[in-house]
Protein backbone atom coordinates (compact mmCIF):
# COMPACT_ATOMS: atom_id res chain seq x y z
CA UNK A 1 0.00 0.00 0.00
CA UNK A 2 2.92 2.36 0.86
CA UNK A 3 4.69 1.79 -2.45
CA UNK A 4 1.23 2.16 -3.99
CA UNK A 5 1.02 5.24 -2.83
CA UNK A 6 4.41 6.21 -3.29
CA UNK A 7 3.84 6.04 -6.82
CA UNK A 8 0.78 7.77 -6.56
CA UNK A 9 2.44 10.51 -5.29
CA UNK A 10 5.21 10.91 -8.00
CA UNK A 11 3.13 10.88 -10.65
CA UNK A 12 0.69 13.43 -9.13
CA UNK A 13 3.81 15.55 -8.93
CA UNK A 14 5.65 15.02 -12.21
CA UNK A 15 2.01 15.86 -13.74
CA UNK A 16 1.40 19.18 -11.15
CA UNK A 17 0.85 22.54 -12.78
CA UNK A 18 3.95 24.20 -11.42
CA UNK A 19 5.95 21.11 -13.01
CA UNK A 20 3.90 21.13 -16.26
CA UNK A 21 4.86 25.24 -16.69
CA UNK A 22 8.52 24.25 -15.87
CA UNK A 23 9.14 21.51 -18.50
CA UNK A 24 6.28 22.82 -21.00
CA UNK A 25 7.32 26.33 -22.41
CA UNK A 26 11.05 25.26 -22.77
CA UNK A 27 9.44 21.81 -24.84
CA UNK A 28 7.36 23.96 -27.23
CA UNK A 29 10.67 26.27 -27.56
CA UNK A 30 12.83 22.97 -28.73
CA UNK A 31 9.66 21.83 -30.50
CA UNK A 32 8.95 24.94 -32.55
CA UNK A 33 12.73 25.68 -33.19
CA UNK A 34 13.34 22.11 -34.19
CA UNK A 35 10.55 21.57 -36.23
CA UNK A 36 10.91 24.62 -38.44
CA UNK A 37 14.71 24.31 -38.56
CA UNK A 38 14.48 21.02 -39.85
CA UNK A 39 11.83 22.32 -42.63
CA UNK A 40 13.38 24.97 -43.42
CA UNK A 41 14.15 24.44 -47.28
CA UNK A 42 10.57 23.38 -47.81
CA UNK A 43 8.82 26.34 -45.89
CA UNK A 44 10.92 28.58 -47.47
CA UNK A 45 10.59 27.70 -50.85
CA UNK A 46 6.41 27.50 -50.98
CA UNK A 47 5.88 30.66 -48.29
CA UNK A 48 8.69 32.69 -48.95
CA UNK A 49 11.49 33.68 -46.81
CA UNK A 50 9.72 36.56 -44.73
CA UNK A 51 7.02 34.22 -43.87
CA UNK A 52 9.30 31.58 -42.29
CA UNK A 53 10.61 34.53 -40.61
CA UNK A 54 8.14 36.30 -39.36
CA UNK A 55 6.75 32.60 -37.98
CA UNK A 56 10.00 31.49 -36.80
CA UNK A 57 10.33 35.03 -34.79
CA UNK A 58 5.81 35.13 -33.51
CA UNK A 59 6.71 31.26 -32.19
CA UNK A 60 9.59 31.91 -30.61
CA UNK A 61 8.36 34.91 -28.92
CA UNK A 62 5.50 33.06 -27.86
CA UNK A 63 7.31 30.22 -26.45
CA UNK A 64 9.89 32.07 -24.64
CA UNK A 65 6.66 34.00 -22.97
CA UNK A 66 5.31 30.95 -21.82
CA UNK A 67 8.79 29.84 -20.25
CA UNK A 68 8.98 33.18 -18.51
CA UNK A 69 5.30 33.53 -17.33
CA UNK A 70 5.42 30.01 -15.98
CA UNK A 71 8.65 30.75 -14.16
CA UNK A 72 7.36 33.92 -12.16
CA UNK A 73 3.87 32.90 -12.00
CA UNK A 74 3.55 28.79 -11.55
CA UNK A 75 6.93 27.58 -11.11
CA UNK A 76 8.81 30.07 -8.53
CA UNK A 77 9.71 28.21 -4.96
CA UNK A 78 6.54 25.87 -5.55
CA UNK A 79 6.63 22.51 -3.80
CA UNK A 80 7.05 20.03 -3.43
CA UNK A 81 10.55 21.17 -1.89
CA UNK A 82 13.85 18.78 -1.96
CA UNK A 83 15.58 19.92 1.24
CA UNK A 84 14.62 22.78 4.16
CA UNK A 85 17.97 24.85 5.16
CA UNK A 86 21.45 24.90 3.75
CA UNK A 87 22.03 23.95 0.55
CA UNK A 88 23.29 19.93 0.42
CA UNK A 89 27.19 20.02 0.18
CA UNK A 90 26.89 17.50 -2.57
CA UNK A 91 24.00 20.05 -4.47
CA UNK A 92 26.75 23.08 -4.14
CA UNK A 93 29.63 21.05 -5.39
CA UNK A 94 27.61 19.77 -8.69
CA UNK A 95 26.47 23.54 -8.89
CA UNK A 96 30.02 24.94 -8.75
CA UNK A 97 31.43 22.86 -11.17
CA UNK A 98 28.31 23.78 -13.73
CA UNK A 99 28.66 27.55 -13.01
CA UNK A 100 32.19 27.10 -13.21
CA UNK A 101 32.00 25.68 -16.39
CA UNK A 102 29.79 28.01 -18.10
CA UNK A 103 30.94 31.07 -16.45
CA UNK A 104 34.34 29.78 -17.43
CA UNK A 105 33.37 29.45 -21.21
CA UNK A 106 31.51 32.97 -21.18
CA UNK A 107 34.34 34.51 -19.95
CA UNK A 108 36.22 33.76 -23.01
CA UNK A 109 34.37 35.60 -25.55
CA UNK A 110 35.59 39.77 -23.96
CA UNK A 111 38.93 40.12 -24.45
CA UNK A 112 41.91 38.84 -22.45
CA UNK A 113 42.69 40.68 -19.39
CA UNK A 114 45.84 41.22 -18.40
CA UNK A 115 47.67 42.44 -15.16
CA UNK A 116 48.08 46.17 -15.99
CA UNK A 117 51.70 46.61 -14.97
CA UNK A 118 54.64 44.49 -16.25
CA UNK A 119 58.44 44.44 -15.47
CA UNK A 120 60.06 45.23 -18.37
CA UNK A 121 63.84 43.88 -18.70
CA UNK A 122 64.72 44.04 -22.03
CA UNK A 123 64.27 47.04 -24.50
CA UNK A 124 63.98 45.75 -27.54
CA UNK A 125 61.61 42.50 -26.88
CA UNK A 126 59.07 45.19 -24.87
CA UNK A 127 59.00 47.92 -27.94
CA UNK A 128 58.18 45.00 -30.06
CA UNK A 129 55.39 43.77 -28.09
CA UNK A 130 54.73 47.37 -27.26
CA UNK A 131 54.14 47.92 -31.21
CA UNK A 132 51.98 44.56 -31.63
CA UNK A 133 49.57 45.27 -28.82
CA UNK A 134 49.71 49.60 -29.89
CA UNK A 135 48.43 48.33 -33.49
CA UNK A 136 45.77 45.62 -32.20
CA UNK A 137 44.36 48.26 -29.70
CA UNK A 138 44.46 51.34 -32.37
CA UNK A 139 42.34 49.28 -34.00
CA UNK A 140 39.53 48.94 -31.39
CA UNK A 141 39.90 51.87 -29.40
CA UNK A 142 41.80 54.52 -31.67
CA UNK A 143 45.44 55.85 -31.68
CA UNK A 144 47.15 56.48 -28.66
CA UNK A 145 50.20 58.51 -28.14
CA UNK A 146 53.45 57.00 -28.09
CA UNK A 147 55.05 56.20 -24.78
CA UNK A 148 58.74 56.93 -24.23
CA UNK A 149 60.96 54.52 -22.47
CA UNK A 150 64.45 54.59 -21.66
CA UNK A 151 66.74 52.56 -19.41
CA UNK A 152 67.21 48.70 -18.70
CA UNK A 153 64.47 47.09 -16.65
CA UNK A 154 61.61 48.90 -14.59
CA UNK A 155 57.39 48.70 -13.68
CA UNK A 156 55.16 49.88 -17.21
CA UNK A 157 51.85 50.34 -17.14
CA UNK A 158 50.14 48.65 -20.39
CA UNK A 159 46.21 48.15 -21.12
CA UNK A 160 44.46 46.16 -18.86
CA UNK A 161 42.97 44.40 -22.00
CA UNK A 162 45.01 42.63 -24.48
CA UNK A 163 43.25 43.05 -27.92
CA UNK A 164 45.24 40.46 -30.11
CA UNK A 165 44.88 37.04 -31.48
CA UNK A 166 46.79 34.49 -30.58
CA UNK A 167 44.58 31.77 -32.28
CA UNK A 168 46.36 28.99 -34.21
CA UNK A 169 44.92 28.90 -37.90
CA UNK A 170 47.04 25.86 -38.46
CA UNK A 171 45.04 23.65 -35.93
CA UNK A 172 41.60 22.31 -36.84
CA UNK A 173 40.15 22.98 -32.83
CA UNK A 174 40.96 25.66 -30.71
CA UNK A 175 40.18 26.73 -27.59
CA UNK A 176 36.77 26.45 -26.70
CA UNK A 177 36.04 24.36 -29.71
CA UNK A 178 37.64 21.93 -27.91
CA UNK A 179 35.14 21.53 -25.41
CA UNK A 180 32.20 21.52 -27.38
CA UNK A 181 30.80 22.76 -30.59
CA UNK A 182 28.33 24.86 -29.18
CA UNK A 183 30.18 26.71 -26.33
CA UNK A 184 27.51 29.67 -26.26
CA UNK A 185 24.66 26.79 -25.97
CA UNK A 186 26.43 25.28 -23.40
CA UNK A 187 27.76 28.07 -21.53
CA UNK A 188 24.27 29.20 -20.99
CA UNK A 189 22.56 25.55 -20.56
CA UNK A 190 25.22 24.99 -17.78
CA UNK A 191 24.55 28.53 -16.23
CA UNK A 192 21.01 27.03 -15.43
CA UNK A 193 21.75 23.54 -14.53
CA UNK A 194 24.31 25.03 -11.77
CA UNK A 195 22.10 27.33 -10.47
CA UNK A 196 19.02 24.62 -10.70
CA UNK A 197 21.04 22.69 -7.94
CA UNK A 198 20.95 25.55 -5.12
CA UNK A 199 17.14 25.72 -4.84
CA UNK A 200 14.92 23.69 -3.43
CA UNK A 201 11.94 23.34 -5.50
CA UNK A 202 11.97 20.75 -7.63
CA UNK A 203 9.55 22.47 -10.59
CA UNK A 204 12.02 25.62 -10.34
CA UNK A 205 14.83 23.39 -10.24
CA UNK A 206 13.58 21.66 -13.35
CA UNK A 207 13.04 25.13 -15.36
CA UNK A 208 16.44 25.91 -14.71
CA UNK A 209 17.50 22.81 -15.68
CA UNK A 210 15.72 22.75 -19.02
CA UNK A 211 18.09 25.45 -20.53
CA UNK A 212 20.84 22.16 -20.74
CA UNK A 213 18.47 20.22 -22.94
CA UNK A 214 18.20 23.24 -25.53
CA UNK A 215 21.67 22.83 -25.54
CA UNK A 216 21.85 18.93 -25.62
CA UNK A 217 18.94 18.86 -28.08
CA UNK A 218 19.31 22.23 -30.24
CA UNK A 219 23.05 21.22 -30.55
CA UNK A 220 23.09 17.24 -32.18
CA UNK A 221 19.90 19.34 -34.22
CA UNK A 222 22.22 21.56 -35.38
CA UNK A 223 25.26 19.03 -36.08
CA UNK A 224 22.62 17.33 -38.18
CA UNK A 225 21.11 19.61 -40.09
CA UNK A 226 25.16 21.31 -40.82
CA UNK A 227 26.42 17.52 -41.76
CA UNK A 228 23.87 17.51 -44.56
CA UNK A 229 24.31 20.60 -45.49
CA UNK A 230 21.35 22.72 -44.73
CA UNK A 231 22.17 26.32 -43.33
CA UNK A 232 25.64 25.33 -43.14
CA UNK A 233 28.61 22.70 -42.79
CA UNK A 234 30.67 20.84 -40.65
CA UNK A 235 33.60 19.05 -42.32
CA UNK A 236 34.22 15.70 -41.31
CA UNK A 237 38.05 16.43 -40.13
CA UNK A 238 36.17 19.35 -37.76
CA UNK A 239 33.64 16.46 -36.97
CA UNK A 240 35.61 13.92 -35.48
CA UNK A 241 37.80 15.98 -33.68
CA UNK A 242 35.52 17.99 -31.42
CA UNK A 243 31.62 16.94 -29.60
CA UNK A 244 28.68 19.06 -28.43
CA UNK A 245 28.54 17.37 -25.39
CA UNK A 246 31.23 19.45 -23.28
CA UNK A 247 34.25 17.67 -22.71
CA UNK A 248 33.81 14.56 -24.38
CA UNK A 249 36.06 14.70 -26.92
CA UNK A 250 38.84 16.54 -25.15
CA UNK A 251 38.84 13.46 -22.96
CA UNK A 252 37.65 10.54 -24.66
CA UNK A 253 41.00 10.96 -26.79
CA UNK A 254 39.44 12.36 -29.97
CA UNK A 255 41.74 15.22 -30.20
CA UNK A 256 44.67 13.19 -28.93
CA UNK A 257 46.79 12.39 -25.56
CA UNK A 258 44.44 13.65 -23.08
CA UNK A 259 47.65 15.54 -20.58
CA UNK A 260 48.80 17.16 -24.21
CA UNK A 261 45.18 18.37 -25.45
CA UNK A 262 45.12 19.93 -21.90
CA UNK A 263 48.50 21.87 -21.76
CA UNK A 264 47.51 23.04 -25.33
CA UNK A 265 43.93 24.07 -24.20
CA UNK A 266 45.79 25.90 -21.14
CA UNK A 267 47.84 27.65 -23.93
CA UNK A 268 44.99 28.95 -25.68
CA UNK A 269 42.51 30.53 -23.11
CA UNK A 270 42.51 33.41 -21.25
CA UNK A 271 43.56 32.07 -18.04
CA UNK A 272 42.69 35.36 -16.31
CA UNK A 273 39.88 35.53 -17.70
CA UNK A 274 38.35 32.07 -16.31
CA UNK A 275 40.16 32.61 -13.05
CA UNK A 276 37.78 35.53 -12.20
CA UNK A 277 34.70 33.03 -13.79
CA UNK A 278 35.57 29.88 -11.35
CA UNK A 279 35.95 33.06 -8.43
CA UNK A 280 32.45 34.64 -9.24
CA UNK A 281 31.01 30.68 -9.42
CA UNK A 282 32.64 30.23 -6.13
CA UNK A 283 31.53 33.39 -4.48
CA UNK A 284 27.61 32.62 -6.21
CA UNK A 285 27.79 29.20 -4.74
CA UNK A 286 28.75 30.14 -1.21
CA UNK A 287 26.29 32.37 -0.79
CA UNK A 288 24.04 29.65 -1.54
CA UNK A 289 23.18 31.02 -4.92
CA UNK A 290 20.83 33.98 -3.35
CA UNK A 291 22.08 37.94 -3.51
CA UNK A 292 22.00 38.41 0.23
CA UNK A 293 20.05 41.41 1.59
Amino acid sequence: YQGTLRNNMSAATILSKPMRWAAGGWAFFIAENFILSENRTYLIENFGDDAYHYAYGTLSTAAMSSVFYGYFRKVKDAPPLLFKGPVPLGAKVASFMCLSLGLGMASQIPPKIQIPVEFVTNNSADENNTIATSAAAEAVVGPTPPTEYSGGGGWKVRCPFDFTDNKDTNSPVHGLERISRHPGLWSFGLLGLGSAFLVPSLPQRVWLAMPSMVALIGGAHTDSRFRRGMGGELSEEYDKVTSNVPLLAMLSGAQGNVIDVLNDFSSEIKPLNAAVAVGTAGLWVMSKGRVRR
